[in-house]
């Protein structure tokens, strides 16, 4: 298949693909002679693997060392365990920081009042200190 329906087939940009490609996260395609390029079922596959991770907020780092893991299926799995588990700790950091955020902030928007902006409690703990 061409770039353009592995994009299609996994809902990723080609330039996506491409900076993939780059990266090293997924093998350089065969060309035909007019040097298109041609995926096949492994391309598929691994994109599929990417995307999916990267939907699941690894980075890119976390996910090359899962794929060269993945690579390897005579390693023991107590480095993916490791790899989810850091990931799984910084998810729940960022839900404690979200939570923070929104306490503050419905704590900010039940404090307006209404009235003037002049007025607009919202505004002023936007505002810089003075």
């Amino acid at each position: 298949m061409r770039i353009g329906e592995l994009g299609d087939a996994t809902g990723t940009k080609v330039e996506t693909i491409r900076y993939y490609e780059q990266t090293g996260l997924l093998p350089p395609p065969e060309r035909t002679s007019a040097n298109y390029r041609r995926y096949g079922s492994d391309h598929l596959a691994r994109l599929s693997f990417v995307r999916r991770a990267r939907d699941l907020g690894f980075s890119i780092d976390q996910v090359r060392a899962l794929l060269d893991l993945s690579d390897d299926q005579s390693r023991d799995c107590c480095t993916v365990d490791a790899i989810a588990t850091a990931h799984l700790r910084e998810v729940d950091r960022k839900i404690a920081d979200l939570k923070a955020l929104r306490r503050e902030l419905a704590q900010v928007i039940t404090s307006c009042k209404g009235g003037t902006t002049a007025e607009c409690r919202i505004l002023e703990a936007l505002a810089p200190a003075s």
